[in-house]
């Protein structure tokens, strides 16, 4: 120790946490840290994450220059933020512009495949080149929303104004998807500014788009250069510096799994407000008034490929197992058709009596990150995994489980699953309205359940979605978008000067 300043660790030593308990420093912990570095004590589990001081200055560097930023926002007019999203997107929209862009992306496909790692959200194609054209595009049209008064109170000689006006500085940590990264640029719109963390697997195409779209798209029209700001690090340390630092109004994470959770964590003990999507997944339930061919349209557009709202657990009711249980393998085969792949089902034991034996003997392809791997169509599926979710490739993944009635799989869901997104196969209002009322779940719904999307439901690009695995969202839905992240002040005008209390 030096002063107040940690410099070292040793094996074995014993790091306070909890308020009551101790964790103790590993070996290869002691031996890698350095000074200059810093250790973040996670308060509710003990474990001690380890940010090297490279990590720690880049993502310093990023947000002081976000803060720097934010401080300049007021002196910038709407119109000057319209021309930032047109220049961006027509950079993006230049074949010229976006060759390095484009050649970037093609080296980290490729170094991520060597890795093993998964490449369908990492491949900037050309339908992902004209989303993120589009999405620019739409928030150029898009009103700004500062200076908006959304209340007014008249007092005798004096009346107050809440006015619309920006939040800060928007921490943004999310998975390798490179049109993510210009949508989160939509809290531009509403006078905020925004610091990326992008993941390991997409930190050259970022590099890239940053070099040759938005860094030349934000100088041409007047912003300040940190307006957007890339923490260009590989290390995830750097996300976890990040979301702690507390000049954050906002963190954001995106992805799934324990490591989003992790930085929403990491956010939360700093003091930062947090929008966290750990882990997606979507249920579809059905009533006991079920159409068969609905459930069935409900399933199969559920699982065109696989995002966060892709359907994951069915529940169907064991009055209607004759009917719906054949329905729901009929879909999942057509959506494997539709993908050129075989489907892999997860059985919960409550389902496994109504599931033919053939799927569970007939053995298939199944396609996985690392390659095609001949698996048991069917599985039987561990007690207490009904809500995890599966992350597949090209061949389509659900768990079925039987439940006694809606009210039995309501009772799943909010203990089971990420509580994020539900649909029930219903006709009946009543039926609907006790779903909605008991579901813990800020997406509901009546079919598919690939709605849940900030572009395709709102006709915005979103910054992130959120589950309440955490609790529920303040003042808001789980679509969180540009012209959501916003702050109100108040504004006073006297009509005459000489009031008092």
């Amino acid at each position: 120790m030096m002063g107040d300043r940690l410099t070292s660790l040793h094996p074995g030593m014993e790091i306070p946490w909890g308020g009551d308990r101790v964790t103790r420093v590993s070996e290869t912990l002691a031996e890698t840290f350095r000074p200059g570095d810093s250790l973040i004590v996670m308060q509710h589990t003990g474990e001690l994450l380890h940010v090297p001081e490279d990590a720690a200055t880049r993502a310093r560097e990023a947000v002081s220059a976000a803060v720097d930023a934010f401080d300049r926002m007021g002196d910038v007019s709407d119109d000057q933020i319209t021309r930032f999203y047109l220049a961006f997107a027509a950079a993006l929209a230049d074949d010229e512009r976006f060759e390095p862009i484009a050649a970037a992306n093609a080296s980290d496909v490729e170094a991520a495949r060597d890795r093993g790692r998964s490449v369908t959200r990492l491949i900037l194609d050309d339908a992902m080149r004209s989303d993120m054209v589009a999405g620019l595009e739409g928030w150029a049209d898009a009103p700004s929303g500062r200076g908006r008064v959304v209340d007014e109170i008249t007092h005798a000689r004096w009346r107050l104004e809440q006015v619309v006006d920006g939040l800060g500085v928007v921490g943004f940590v999310f998975e390798g998807r490179p049109n993510v990264f210009a949508d989160a640029t939509g809290v531009l719109r509403g006078g905020n500014t925004v610091v990326f963390r992008i993941g390991s697997d997409a930190l050259g195409t970022a590099e890239a788009i940053v070099e040759h779209a938005l860094a030349p798209a934000l100088a041409s029209s007047g912003l300040p250069a940190g307006a957007a700001s890339l923490v260009a690090s590989p290390s995830r340390a750097s996300g976890w510096a990040m979301m702690g630092d507390p000049r954050l109004s906002l963190a954001v994470a995106r992805g799934s799994g324990a490591a989003t959770s992790q930085l929403g964590a990491v956010a939360r003990q700093a003091g930062n407000a947090v929008s966290l999507h750990g882990t997606g997944g979507a249920w579809i339930v059905t009533a006991p008034d079920a159409d068969v061919q609905d459930f069935a349209a409900a399933v199969y557009h559920s699982l065109d490929r696989k995002v966060c709202n892709t359907v994951n657990t069915v529940c169907i009711t064991q009055d209607r197992t004759d009917d719906l249980v054949p329905a729901l393998l009929h879909a999942l085969e057509r959506a494997g058709q539709r993908r050129n792949a075989e489907p892999k089902l997860h059985v919960d034991p409550s389902a496994t009596a109504f599931i033919p034996e053939s799927w569970f003997s007939t053995q298939v392809p199944i396609a996985r990150a690392e390659g095609v791997v001949d698996e048991p169509r069917a599985e039987s599926l561990d007690a207490g995994r009904l809500g995890h979710e599966w992350e597949w490739e090209d061949s389509p993944e659900v768990t079925v489980a039987v439940v006694s009635d809606v009210d039995e799989a309501v009772e799943l869901f909010n203990t089971y699953s990420p509580k994020f997104a539900a649909s029930l196969i219903s006709s009946d209002p009543q039926t609907q309205a006790r779903f909605f009322a008991r579901i813990d779940s800020p997406f509901v719904g009546n079919g598919f359940t690939r709605w849940v999307d900030g572009q395709y439901a709102l006709d915005k690009p979103e910054l992130g979605l959120s589950n309440w695995e955490h609790g529920r969202l303040f003042g808001r839905s789980g679509i969180l978008s540009g012209d959501s992240a916003y702050s109100l002040r108040m504004r006073a005008h006297q009509s005459d000067p000489d009031i008092g209390r």
